[in-house]
């Protein structure tokens, strides 16, 4: 093959990437492409803030060896197909995804790749194993449990890394045109994208996974890897990664990455993840309530450990995981509204947001997903106690309770009334004051 586009979609790194392997093993010239789509620019300043920031890291690792980063903005397949007939491309190759909008644009361009008889190939890469490549005995689409899962998942045939391009070369003619400047974000204190910064962090996070199995429930210690914006974007292998945490014994973080492929593989047969339950179990009837949804997003619920997670995420467009379930498990199970709100708000500010992981993780909070006990129930006071006993998570991301000392900021209500008073703080919201009713276990 003389010419190959490669479009990248959320694989924008140049080490084990499949698709950007095989087109430089393959062609003789190679188009890197990335379209920005004016649709996604809109959802989420912070990850289109991070995505920026990564196509620019991306763009210097192509022109590093001798190639560059080609970038248009409109409809991907429409772009695509036009750059690659600018460039004479027998072939288009691209990572393959599960999302209803990566589903959809592949579609097109399928119909499209063949009308002007240019060659469609998708590649691996977005998770350790392809979505479809385990599936459950009895003819089953997909596992709906996880410890099934991981054990096949586990003693699947993992593919090969594949080497990183030593020399990148680019067709004549082609304008590879102008990176958008980043936008200013919503959160101050995001992560930089890009894999520069990832496999940096990535570097130093295998200095210190030995204690991930004690650390990471630990809200204060912060002891996970905070790479799954890297890995959401595709910054970072995941398999890279897997083998990587495998050579240092790491068997309890490479579960985590277990659990991310499982919702790639609910994903890849329910697409519809983010807008329908997967099952009517659990508590299904939900009431609505603005307002007290509004203090929820706000971080004013008068629940320190609610409030810190959800301040946790404007801050940095992260949230520490076991804030994660706290909070989401507040809104559903505690006050009752339902999960698609707190999926859509998460998506809004979370810099690893996805349909598989952000969607899947409400649902399984929410009982209507892939939990085998859908009335579980996270008591907010109690997690607080066990993964924050002395306060220091909240005081971080709570400063109006930064007076109170030790586990008592955790129910700042029980406090003599006299300091109370002083606090800027509000109490719990009017609806859930009744300890007996929203810390019911």
């Amino acid at each position: 093959m003389r010419t190959a586009v490669v479009l990248f979609t959320r694989d924008l790194r140049v080490r084990d990437n499949p698709a950007l392997a095989a087109a430089c093993a393959n062609a003789e010239h190679v188009v890197p492409l990335y379209v920005l789509d004016p649709k996604l620019q809109k959802l989420s300043p912070n990850r289109t803030r991070f995505l920026h920031q990564a196509l620019a890291d991306l763009r210097a690792a192509l022109r590093e060896r001798g190639g560059d980063l080609v970038v248009r903005t409109g409809d991907p397949v429409a772009e695509a197909i036009e750059v690659a007939r600018a460039a004479g491309a027998e072939g288009i190759g691209m990572a393959a995804d599960v999302s209803t909008y990566a589903r959809r644009r592949e579609q097109r361009f399928r119909e499209e790749c063949e009308r002007h008889r240019i060659a469609l190939r998708l590649f691996p890469g977005l998770t350790v194993v392809d979505p479809g490549a385990v599936r459950p005995g009895g003819g089953g689409s997909s596992y709906r449990v996880f410890s099934p899962y991981h054990r096949a998942w586990r003693a699947a045939q993992w593919r090969a890394e594949v080497a990183t391009p030593e020399k990148i070369t680019v067709p004549p003619g082609i304008v590879p045109g102008p990176l958008p400047e980043p936008p200013e974000g919503d959160s101050p204190d995001a992560a930089e994208g890009g894999e520069t910064p990832a496999r940096r962090l990535f570097t130093t996070w295998l200095r210190h996974i030995g204690p991930y199995p004690e650390l990471h429930n630990d809200l204060p210690a912060d002891g996970t890897s905070r790479l799954s914006p890297y890995l959401r974007f595709g910054c970072l292998s995941p398999l890279e990664l897997a083998n990587a945490a495998i050579k240092q014994d790491a068997e309890d973080y490479v579960r985590q990455l277990s659990w991310r492929d499982f919702y790639y593989q609910v994903a890849f047969v329910f697409p519809k993840l983010s807008t329908e339950p997967l099952r009517l179990a659990g508590d299904t009837t939900w009431r609505y309530d603005d307002d007290a949804l509004q203090h929820w997003k706000d971080g004013l619920t008068g629940v320190p450990v609610v409030d810190a997670g959800m301040r946790q995420m404007r801050a940095e467009g992260w949230m520490h995981n076991r804030a994660r379930l706290i909070t989401a498990a507040f809104l559903t199970k505690h006050l009752g509204i339902d999960w698609r709100p707190g999926v859509q708000w998460f998506f809004r500010y979370l810099l690893d947001g996805d349909v598989p992981n952000n969607s899947g993780n409400w649902q399984w909070v929410a009982g209507t997903g892939n939990d085998t006990r859908p009335y579980r129930r996270f008591n907010p006071i109690r997690q607080a106690q066990r993964f924050d006993p002395e306060g220091v998570y909240v005081r971080r991301y709570v400063p109006e309770l930064k007076g109170v000392e030790g586990g008592a900021v955790h129910q700042p209500w029980r406090l003599p009334a006299e300091v109370r008073r002083g606090l800027d703080y509000p109490g719990p919201l009017e609806s859930h004051r009744d300890e007996a009713v929203w810390l019911r276990p």
